[in-house]
């Protein structure tokens, strides 16, 4: 499903890096995997991922620069980067952050408190995928239940309807354009028309105001839509 989050994990030791992949997709995350610092920055690229788990350790283009580098670039700065490192000592991990890293993890580390470390950072870029509450305005959506109600009326969305207002709701003001909720909603592996997507959005409209309320969602001329 599309709305799986998406993690990539860039780690140049096969074992570590198929150990992580296997948990995270046991967890229901989307991962992709890159073993050096290059992959990582083309797999960004070409498919953005919500959570990045970054080695630091690695030959040729180093975590720590591959951090300075997605950080230092608008459409990617907001990724979290959680970066693992066998350094502990307090001037590493002060660098680490300074860089950009979002969180520092010491080798070794057990699995389940890297998944909680990733779920922390999920909470702050993509809160409807761990089942956390979204409100704007008169609007609520449950994740988890699979609910919305506006002004405390239940709305009745189809599924697609309400992966594109979790997204808009995750993201109030932000404006998508149709390639953008094509990716999000739907997935990058299947074909939609991007006028699908001006339909979809259409029937969340007439949902959202059929007691009445105001239209929250904006055509934004040549751009997409937003929230508010």
């Amino acid at each position: 499903m599309s709305q799986q989050p998406h993690v990539l994990i860039v780690e140049d030791e096969d074992a570590q890096r198929e150990v992580l992949a296997y948990n995270l997709e046991a967890e229901g995350f989307r991962v992709s995997k890159a073993e050096n610092g290059e992959e990582a920055l083309l797999i960004v690229d070409e498919d953005a991922p919500d959570v990045i788990v970054l080695d630091w350790m690695m030959p040729h283009l180093s975590g720590i620069e591959v951090c300075r580098r997605l950080k230092i670039r608008p459409e990617t700065n907001k990724i979290p980067i959680i970066m693992l490192s066998a350094r502990s000592e307090e001037i590493d991990k002060v660098r680490g952050l300074e860089t950009g890293a979002d969180d520092y993890v010491v080798k070794p580390y057990s699995v389940s408190e890297l998944m909680a470390r990733v779920r922390a950072q999920l909470r702050r870029v993509r809160p409807a995928t761990v089942g956390q509450v979204l409100t704007y305005d008169d609007i609520v959506l449950d994740a988890e239940s699979h609910r919305v109600t506006r002004a405390d009326q239940p709305l009745k969305l189809g599924p697609t309807e309400f992966r594109l207002l979790s997204t808009f709701m995750e993201k109030p003001g932000r404006v998508w354009s149709r390639d953008m909720l094509l990716d999000r909603v739907w997935g990058r592996d299947v074909y939609v028309d991007t006028r699908t997507v001006d339909v979809h959005v259409g029937r969340l409209r007439k949902v959202l105001t059929e007691h009445g309320g105001s239209d929250p969602l904006r055509t934004v001329r040549g751009a997409g839509y937003a929230l508010g």
